[in-house]
């Protein structure tokens, strides 16, 4: 198969849009962070260039693009996971539910979770945070404790 310029922007350009939701929605402190320094386009395109010799490898295969997208966002997602944000978020969820609806309802739900994460960076220094390792439940407990505190 011929090298498709064409194909490849139209990949890029979709790789880099799913990339960006997935940061929004798992790794919301990285997205604010980004922003805050104007950064967002220079981290999708750093992202992108690095994947961009098995994107063309890949297409020039024959590999169906949504196949592509797969495999690129799992290699560029690889080092945001695990994610502390859903982590926090479900346990507010599971052990304070009616806080939990309150601030979802209130529309500052992700705002209280990256305070809470903020609040739990040596919680999750000391306990570590791997998703090969699974989650410990002391660890659990232990942020359990601090959102508890930072709750009340």
């Amino acid at each position: 198969m011929e090298y498709n310029p064409v194909k490849c922007i139209a990949m890029e350009t979709a790789l880099k849009e799913r990339l960006w939701q997935y940061i929004s929605s798992h790794n919301p402190e990285l997205m604010y962070e980004l922003q805050e320094e104007y950064r967002v386009s220079a981290y999708l395109e750093e992202k992108i260039s690095a994947m961009r010799p098995e994107v063309e490898y890949l297409l020039n295969e024959g590999v169906p693009a949504l196949t592509v997208q797969e495999i690129c966002i799992e290699q560029m997602t690889e080092e945001l996971k695990p994610s502390k944000f859903l982590f926090i978020k479900r346990i507010l969820e599971e052990e304070f539910p009616t806080t939990y609806e309150v601030l979802q309802q209130s529309y500052l739900l992700n705002y209280e979770v990256l305070n809470i994460m903020d609040c739990c960076k040596d919680i999750f220094e000391k306990f570590g945070f791997e998703e090969q390792n699974g989650i410990q439940r002391s660890l659990r407990y232990a942020i359990i404790g601090e959102i508890d505190h930072y709750l009340s």
